[in-house]
């Protein structure tokens, strides 16, 4: 067994996708994302404007290698672990949040088709490892079996990324016909299968592009349709071995993608806030610089503590997942329940504490922040919607984990 093991690992080295830039390092990688801020701050209100980040900002992020940043080295990505990809996001997030969104989002789903079987794995990633995919898990279209695969149909809104992509992956149900019972499936697609209907139209993150897709009868492969979500899904020991991160569970990390963003674009926000303090005096009589005033000193002090915290919770949570993840990888044990649940806490509690430092932030800025094109204000507006998100809804998540801990089963989705 382990010599048939290792020929198989030896097999998927010998047919491996080169990375772009094979001596690339974290360090470096994350240097060019600071590098970007400007640019992305530049941009922010074109992006809001046309409801998508542009072409041209998309292929910065490709030629910097960022959409590579935690991809398996076999399929042509860098292999970086979570603490690297956290950085990278914030940082990017820190110039636009909605361009971290695309790229946090539409990178982190190389975790999701880890578990595909190996063959669509190598389509997917094809001859250079050229991958990037939004994702659609509500199940907004159906499939019919048809031989060697199924005929899907269907219109999936929130397809955050879906002009800039290679592929997509999308959940649709199935009827089988001899049971009846409807199932869950999850397929990767071509992004010539599907077209895009312009339909997102939010007060925040308007540049993400999170469209809707439609697709009417398009024939995807049964091993390109895998039963969704996967029950203990066994990673290709040939590609994945030496990959521990995709071994960590899925929970925790999903909720990472965009809390990476949150923390990312609040810290953007106080950039702002601490640049106006030098250029800003205060009204009424004295007059005096903001920088020398007691009132704005202690609001830059609790919202720098707050952003600093945020950020520290979700590196050390980064470096817990990947010692989950490396434990998966080197034993077959899947990480418990109650691990992967208190994870995932602290990823949302991540969330709040951003939350709370971007509100001081807008709430003493003054009314200049609250101008249609003011970037102070967008800052706030596209955490306001992410802190909405379905994902993000800690005191489920919290009820979860209490109901879990004590032997009782969740409620809900959290």
């Amino acid at each position: 067994m382990a010599t048939e093991l290792a020929a198989r690992r030896d097999s998927a080295t010998n047919s491996a996708i080169a990375p772009p830039e094979p001596d690339l390092t974290p360090a470096q990688m994350i240097g060019r994302a600071e590098a970007m801020r400007d640019m992305l701050r530049d941009r922010q209100a074109a992006a809001e404007a046309a409801g998508n980040i542009s072409e041209e900002t998309n292929q910065a992020l490709v030629d910097a290698g960022f959409y590579r940043v935690i991809q398996p080295r076999v399929f042509g990505g860098y292999g970086f672990d979570l603490p690297t990809y956290v950085r990278l996001v914030t940082a990017v997030a820190r110039g636009c949040p909605e361009t971290a969104w695309v790229l946090s989002l539409v990178l982190g789903h190389v975790h999701q088709l880890a578990s595909f079987p190996l063959a669509a794995q190598r389509e997917a990633y094809g001859a250079t490892g050229e991958f990037r995919a939004p994702e659609v898990a509500a199940p907004q279209g159906s499939g019919v079996i048809v031989p060697g695969g199924y005929r899907v149909s269907g219109a999936w809104d929130y397809a955050s990324g879906c002009a800039h992509a290679t592929h997509i992956l999308l959940a649709f149900t199935v009827e089988e016909p001899e049971s009846g019972a409807t199932t869950l499936r999850m397929g990767v697609f071509d992004r010539r299968d599907y077209e895009i209907v312009r339909n997102w139209d939010v007060i925040g993150m308007q540049g993400t592009g999170s469209d809707r897709v439609v697709m009417t009868n398009v024939f995807v492969p049964t091993h390109r349709a895998k039963p969704y979500p996967p029950r203990d899904p066994v990673l290709p020991a040939e590609a994945y071995a030496g990959a521990p991160l995709f071994h960590g569970p899925a929970r925790p990390f999903i909720i990472l993608e965009s809390a990476s963003v949150v923390v990312g674009a609040v810290e953007g926000a106080l950039d702002l806030y601490e640049e106006s303090f030098r250029v800003r005096k205060a009204t009424g009589p004295t007059g005096a610089p903001r920088v020398e005033l007691a009132e704005y000193q202690l609001n830059f002090g609790r919202c720098r503590a707050l952003v600093d915290t945020a950020r520290a919770a979700l590196l050390q949570t980064a470096a817990d997942y990947m010692e989950v993840a490396r434990r998966t990888c080197e034993t077959g044990a899947p990480c418990p329940d109650d691990d992967a649940r208190r994870l995932t806490l602290v990823i949302l509690q991540s969330i709040h504490l951003a939350n709370e430092a971007v509100d001081i932030i807008f709430r003493t800025a003054g009314s200049s922040a609250s101008k249609k094109d003011a970037m102070l204000g967008r800052y706030w507006r596209n955490v306001g919607v992410l802190r909405g998100h379905l994902a993000h809804q800690s005191d489920s998540a919290a009820i979860n984990y209490g109901r879990t801990h004590f032997g009782q089963a969740p409620v809900g989705i959290a």
